[in-house]
Protein backbone atom coordinates (compact mmCIF):
# COMPACT_ATOMS: atom_id res chain seq x y z
CA UNK A 1 0.00 0.00 0.00
CA UNK A 2 1.16 3.53 -0.94
CA UNK A 3 1.82 5.87 1.88
CA UNK A 4 -0.71 8.77 1.59
CA UNK A 5 1.24 11.41 3.51
CA UNK A 6 1.23 14.77 2.20
CA UNK A 7 4.86 15.54 -0.43
CA UNK A 8 6.92 18.38 1.01
CA UNK A 9 8.89 19.32 -2.34
CA UNK A 10 12.86 19.17 -2.30
CA UNK A 11 15.61 20.17 -4.44
CA UNK A 12 16.63 17.59 -7.56
CA UNK A 13 20.31 17.02 -7.77
CA UNK A 14 22.85 19.98 -8.84
CA UNK A 15 22.83 20.82 -12.22
CA UNK A 16 25.25 18.57 -14.15
CA UNK A 17 24.36 15.02 -12.50
CA UNK A 18 22.31 13.53 -14.70
CA UNK A 19 21.28 9.98 -15.04
CA UNK A 20 22.35 7.32 -17.96
CA UNK A 21 20.68 4.57 -18.80
CA UNK A 22 23.06 0.97 -17.68
CA UNK A 23 24.74 3.80 -14.71
CA UNK A 24 24.33 3.72 -11.45
CA UNK A 25 24.24 7.06 -9.68
CA UNK A 26 23.49 9.55 -6.27
CA UNK A 27 19.56 9.41 -5.76
CA UNK A 28 17.01 11.36 -7.59
CA UNK A 29 14.98 13.00 -4.87
CA UNK A 30 11.35 14.15 -6.31
CA UNK A 31 10.21 14.96 -2.77
CA UNK A 32 9.63 13.94 1.14
CA UNK A 33 6.75 13.28 2.98
CA UNK A 34 6.22 14.57 6.61
CA UNK A 35 6.59 10.89 8.16
CA UNK A 36 10.65 11.10 6.77
CA UNK A 37 10.30 8.63 4.03
CA UNK A 38 11.30 9.65 0.70
CA UNK A 39 9.89 9.72 -3.46
CA UNK A 40 13.42 8.95 -5.46
CA UNK A 41 13.01 8.57 -9.34
CA UNK A 42 16.07 6.01 -9.01
CA UNK A 43 16.42 4.19 -5.86
CA UNK A 44 14.16 1.95 -2.93
CA UNK A 45 15.58 0.50 0.16
CA UNK A 46 16.97 2.51 3.17
CA UNK A 47 19.39 5.43 4.20
CA UNK A 48 20.63 6.22 7.07
CA UNK A 49 22.06 10.16 7.19
CA UNK A 50 24.58 11.95 9.25
CA UNK A 51 26.85 14.42 9.52
CA UNK A 52 29.83 15.61 6.63
CA UNK A 53 32.59 13.17 7.18
CA UNK A 54 30.62 10.92 10.25
CA UNK A 55 30.13 7.63 8.06
CA UNK A 56 33.27 5.04 8.18
CA UNK A 57 31.26 1.56 7.04
CA UNK A 58 28.39 0.51 6.00
CA UNK A 59 27.09 -3.63 5.28
CA UNK A 60 24.68 -5.29 4.36
CA UNK A 61 23.34 -8.44 2.66
CA UNK A 62 20.58 -9.61 0.33
CA UNK A 63 19.19 -12.65 -1.89
CA UNK A 64 19.94 -12.11 -5.30
CA UNK A 65 16.51 -12.24 -6.92
CA UNK A 66 15.26 -13.81 -10.03
CA UNK A 67 14.58 -11.47 -13.27
CA UNK A 68 11.86 -12.21 -15.37
CA UNK A 69 12.40 -11.68 -18.89
CA UNK A 70 9.50 -13.03 -20.76
CA UNK A 71 7.46 -10.16 -22.00
CA UNK A 72 8.41 -8.07 -25.32
CA UNK A 73 8.77 -4.94 -23.05
CA UNK A 74 11.33 -6.87 -20.60
CA UNK A 75 13.74 -8.31 -23.41
CA UNK A 76 16.34 -5.62 -22.23
CA UNK A 77 16.09 -3.91 -18.05
CA UNK A 78 18.86 -3.67 -15.60
CA UNK A 79 17.87 -3.74 -11.72
CA UNK A 80 21.10 -3.47 -9.13
CA UNK A 81 21.18 -4.08 -5.45
CA UNK A 82 24.04 -2.72 -3.76
CA UNK A 83 25.05 -1.40 0.07
CA UNK A 84 26.79 2.00 -0.05
CA UNK A 85 27.97 5.35 1.51
CA UNK A 86 27.23 8.50 0.17
CA UNK A 87 24.99 9.81 -2.66
CA UNK A 88 21.70 10.62 -0.73
CA UNK A 89 22.36 14.11 -0.56
CA UNK A 90 25.92 14.22 -2.55
CA UNK A 91 27.34 13.89 -5.30
CA UNK A 92 29.72 10.78 -5.24
CA UNK A 93 28.56 6.93 -4.15
CA UNK A 94 30.93 4.31 -3.14
CA UNK A 95 29.16 1.16 -3.14
CA UNK A 96 29.25 -2.84 -4.32
CA UNK A 97 26.68 -4.87 -5.07
CA UNK A 98 24.64 -7.07 -8.09
CA UNK A 99 22.59 -7.03 -10.67
CA UNK A 100 19.45 -9.09 -11.99
CA UNK A 101 18.85 -7.80 -16.31
CA UNK A 102 17.67 -9.33 -18.99
CA UNK A 103 19.80 -9.06 -22.41
CA UNK A 104 17.96 -9.59 -25.41
CA UNK A 105 15.22 -11.70 -23.74
CA UNK A 106 17.49 -13.63 -21.39
CA UNK A 107 18.59 -13.15 -17.62
CA UNK A 108 22.43 -11.79 -16.81
CA UNK A 109 23.35 -11.84 -12.88
CA UNK A 110 26.88 -10.28 -11.93
CA UNK A 111 28.42 -8.52 -9.57
CA UNK A 112 29.69 -5.17 -9.54
CA UNK A 113 31.35 -2.26 -7.68
CA UNK A 114 31.16 1.53 -8.68
CA UNK A 115 33.09 4.29 -6.68
CA UNK A 116 30.63 7.06 -9.00
CA UNK A 117 31.09 8.98 -10.60
CA UNK A 118 33.54 6.74 -11.98
CA UNK A 119 32.14 3.94 -14.03
CA UNK A 120 30.84 0.98 -12.78
CA UNK A 121 33.12 -2.28 -13.01
CA UNK A 122 31.92 -5.79 -13.26
CA UNK A 123 33.94 -8.34 -10.93
CA UNK A 124 34.37 -11.44 -13.45
CA UNK A 125 35.47 -14.00 -11.04
CA UNK A 126 32.17 -14.19 -9.35
CA UNK A 127 29.53 -16.45 -10.51
CA UNK A 128 26.26 -15.22 -9.18
CA UNK A 129 23.05 -16.67 -9.49
CA UNK A 130 19.32 -15.92 -8.10
CA UNK A 131 18.67 -17.57 -4.62
CA UNK A 132 21.94 -16.42 -3.80
CA UNK A 133 22.89 -15.01 -0.43
CA UNK A 134 25.70 -12.03 -0.93
CA UNK A 135 26.94 -10.12 2.11
CA UNK A 136 29.06 -6.69 1.11
CA UNK A 137 30.61 -3.94 2.80
CA UNK A 138 31.91 -1.00 2.11
CA UNK A 139 34.41 0.95 5.10
CA UNK A 140 36.39 3.79 5.50
CA UNK A 141 39.70 4.11 7.01
CA UNK A 142 41.04 7.79 6.80
CA UNK A 143 42.41 7.51 3.10
CA UNK A 144 40.39 5.21 1.08
CA UNK A 145 37.48 3.66 0.64
CA UNK A 146 37.22 -0.66 0.82
CA UNK A 147 34.82 -2.35 -0.82
CA UNK A 148 34.46 -5.86 -0.69
CA UNK A 149 31.26 -8.45 -1.37
CA UNK A 150 31.02 -12.53 -0.67
CA UNK A 151 28.56 -14.83 -2.38
CA UNK A 152 27.47 -17.51 0.50
CA UNK A 153 26.82 -20.05 -2.27
CA UNK A 154 30.27 -19.96 -3.34
CA UNK A 155 32.60 -18.60 -1.13
CA UNK A 156 34.00 -16.08 -3.44
CA UNK A 157 35.09 -12.88 -1.83
CA UNK A 158 35.80 -9.62 -4.13
CA UNK A 159 37.66 -6.32 -2.32
CA UNK A 160 38.86 -2.83 -4.18
CA UNK A 161 39.84 -0.41 -2.45
CA UNK A 162 40.17 3.52 -3.62
CA UNK A 163 40.94 6.84 -2.68
CA UNK A 164 37.99 9.29 -3.70
CA UNK A 165 38.96 12.93 -1.88
CA UNK A 166 35.88 14.32 -2.83
CA UNK A 167 33.65 12.06 -0.87
CA UNK A 168 31.22 13.66 2.00
CA UNK A 169 30.76 10.31 3.86
CA UNK A 170 27.31 11.62 5.43
CA UNK A 171 25.34 9.05 4.34
CA UNK A 172 24.43 4.95 3.95
CA UNK A 173 22.70 3.23 2.44
CA UNK A 174 20.77 -0.45 1.19
CA UNK A 175 18.95 0.03 -2.40
CA UNK A 176 17.25 -1.51 -5.06
CA UNK A 177 18.19 0.85 -7.98
CA UNK A 178 16.86 1.20 -11.69
CA UNK A 179 20.03 1.51 -13.93
CA UNK A 180 18.29 1.54 -17.05
CA UNK A 181 15.49 2.56 -19.59
CA UNK A 182 13.39 -0.66 -17.86
CA UNK A 183 13.63 -1.58 -14.79
CA UNK A 184 13.46 -5.24 -14.51
CA UNK A 185 11.02 -7.35 -12.49
CA UNK A 186 12.64 -9.33 -10.26
CA UNK A 187 9.35 -9.94 -7.68
CA UNK A 188 10.99 -9.37 -4.15
CA UNK A 189 14.43 -8.69 -3.11
CA UNK A 190 15.38 -9.36 0.76
CA UNK A 191 17.88 -7.29 2.73
CA UNK A 192 19.02 -7.89 6.09
CA UNK A 193 19.54 -10.98 8.76
CA UNK A 194 16.37 -11.85 9.02
CA UNK A 195 16.30 -13.10 5.65
CA UNK A 196 19.98 -14.14 4.77
CA UNK A 197 21.03 -15.33 8.31
CA UNK A 198 23.97 -13.48 8.04
CA UNK A 199 24.95 -11.27 11.22
CA UNK A 200 25.55 -7.82 11.58
CA UNK A 201 23.83 -6.47 8.93
CA UNK A 202 22.33 -4.57 7.95
CA UNK A 203 24.18 -1.81 9.95
CA UNK A 204 26.03 1.39 9.52
CA UNK A 205 28.99 2.89 12.16
CA UNK A 206 28.07 6.98 12.20
CA UNK A 207 30.19 8.70 14.67
CA UNK A 208 32.06 5.54 15.87
CA UNK A 209 28.79 3.93 16.63
CA UNK A 210 27.63 0.89 14.98
CA UNK A 211 23.81 0.01 15.12
CA UNK A 212 21.18 -1.23 12.60
CA UNK A 213 19.01 1.17 10.45
CA UNK A 214 16.26 1.76 12.76
CA UNK A 215 18.41 2.22 15.63
CA UNK A 216 19.70 6.01 13.84
CA UNK A 217 17.42 8.85 14.70
CA UNK A 218 17.76 9.80 11.36
CA UNK A 219 16.70 6.89 8.82
CA UNK A 220 14.31 7.07 5.72
CA UNK A 221 12.36 5.05 3.61
CA UNK A 222 12.76 5.13 -0.17
CA UNK A 223 10.50 4.94 -2.69
CA UNK A 224 10.50 4.78 -6.62
CA UNK A 225 8.49 6.64 -8.39
CA UNK A 226 8.88 7.85 -12.21
CA UNK A 227 6.45 9.51 -14.08
CA UNK A 228 4.01 9.06 -11.92
CA UNK A 229 4.34 5.02 -11.86
CA UNK A 230 5.16 3.24 -8.67
CA UNK A 231 8.08 0.99 -9.59
CA UNK A 232 9.12 -0.25 -6.13
CA UNK A 233 8.23 0.14 -2.63
CA UNK A 234 10.21 -0.83 0.46
CA UNK A 235 8.56 -2.73 3.39
CA UNK A 236 8.77 -1.69 7.11
CA UNK A 237 11.72 -2.15 8.66
CA UNK A 238 12.20 -5.71 11.04
CA UNK A 239 11.66 -5.60 14.69
CA UNK A 240 15.03 -6.02 15.23
CA UNK A 241 15.50 -2.55 12.54
CA UNK A 242 17.76 -4.81 10.80
CA UNK A 243 15.82 -6.07 7.72
CA UNK A 244 13.27 -5.20 5.07
CA UNK A 245 12.55 -6.19 1.82
CA UNK A 246 11.81 -4.11 -1.81
CA UNK A 247 8.89 -5.29 -3.72
CA UNK A 248 8.89 -4.68 -7.42
CA UNK A 249 5.50 -2.72 -8.82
Amino acid sequence: MRNTQPLIALAFLPVGLSAQAGQHGPLRMISQRADGSVISQNWSGYAVVGQESSVTAVAGSWIVPAATCSGAIEKNTGASFWVGIDGYTSATVEQIGTDADCSQGSPVYYAWYEFFPAAGVTITTMAVEPGDIMAASVTYDGTAFTATITDERTNDTFTISKSVPEAKRDSAEWIAEDNSTIFTDFGTVSFGQDATAVGATCEATVDASTRPIEAFPTHHAIEMVYSGVVLAVPSPLSTDGTSFSVGWH
